[in-house]
């Protein structure tokens, strides 16, 4: 499969499987004539790595948690679940900082807005 067809398969640019590739995420074998031929399964591994990329994660730990993803149960060695807990974290640490920005927006927003209906009410 040509570099076009997988991403057409996928929805992923022919640019980012380059960079994939590149990261080393997928793999490709070259033609006599130099193109890009990429195997079938390649197409579930974009996919998967798209979902990492969504969920949040960098390029460099998605190249550490493919081979755990890909590896059977009786040879995984935990690091997978300690990667996907580590980014559990991280994401929650995220919600909790933006959740205390949110708090003191909106009594700022609050406190702003108070005096302006009291300049109101005496207008009236």
């Amino acid at each position: 499969m040509r570099i076009g067809e997988l991403a057409d398969a996928t929805g992923v640019s022919t640019r980012s499987l380059r960079y994939y590739e590149e990261q080393g995420l997928i793999r490709s074998d070259r033609t006599a004539g130099g193109w890009r031929e990429f195997d079938p399964s390649m197409v579930e591994r974009v996919v998967m790595i798209q979902h990492l990329l969504a969920a949040g994660l960098g390029s460099t730990t998605i190249g550490e948690l493919l081979p755990c993803l890909e590896a059977p149960p009786a040879e995984r060695t935990g690091v997978l679940e300690v990667l996907l807990a580590e980014g559990v974290e991280r994401l929650e640490a995220k919600r909790r900082e933006i959740d205390r920005e949110l708090e003191v927006l909106q009594a700022l927003r609050q406190d702003v807005s108070i005096p302006q209906r009291a300049d109101a009410l005496l207008a009236e």
